[in-house]
């Protein structure tokens, strides 16, 4: 039925399904091996121009970036994308500067006169973490600390909670 319908021949059918793979498709078979093997030795990271430049370079096999990029398709094999940097927090040009309340000296003579603070950003695979921590200038220890999923006021205010 399928032949009728696509117009081949019984003989033709089962003389193309009998025939061993081509020389083409067993070098494709060869390559997808070291494809893979490469990818996983990438720790899955290579995409397609990596991979190419290892079989080129390291391996020594003439092949097309094309043609990698077809196969790797085709097996379903991808490498990890990196992720768009995003720029700093930009500076609002009329928003009011806070006050220095220190005069830029950041020293202190004794104990719990001046405290700093800081907040670093940590990207974890279920979004941003944000952690304060509140520093004592005078014996450089940290006197408080806090984390958040947000950078809203609460954030440093909770830093400065004694431990």
């Amino acid at each position: 039925m399928a032949c009728r319908v696509l117009g081949a021949s019984r003989s033709g059918y089962y003389d193309w399904k009998d025939r061993p793979p081509s020389a083409r498709e067993q070098e494709n078979e060869l390559l997808v091996k070291h494809i893979t093997t490469i990818h996983a030795d990438s720790r899955a990271t290579y995409g397609s121009p990596r991979v190419h430049a290892e079989l080129t370079m390291g391996l020594g096999l003439p092949v097309n970036l094309k043609r990698v990029a077809r196969l790797m398709r085709q097996a379903g094999i991808q490498g990890r994308y990196r992720r768009r940097r995003r720029g700093c927090t930009v500076r609002d040009p009329h928003a009011e500067p806070a006050t220095d309340l220190v005069n830029r000296q950041f020293t202190a003579s004794a104990p719990n006169q001046l405290w700093v603070t800081d907040i670093t950003e940590h990207p974890t695979e279920e979004g941003r973490l944000y952690c304060a921590a509140v520093l004592d200038v005078y014996g450089r220890r940290i006197v408080g600390w806090s984390m958040a999923e947000h950078l809203r006021t609460e954030l440093v205010r909770c830093g400065y909670r004694r431990r």
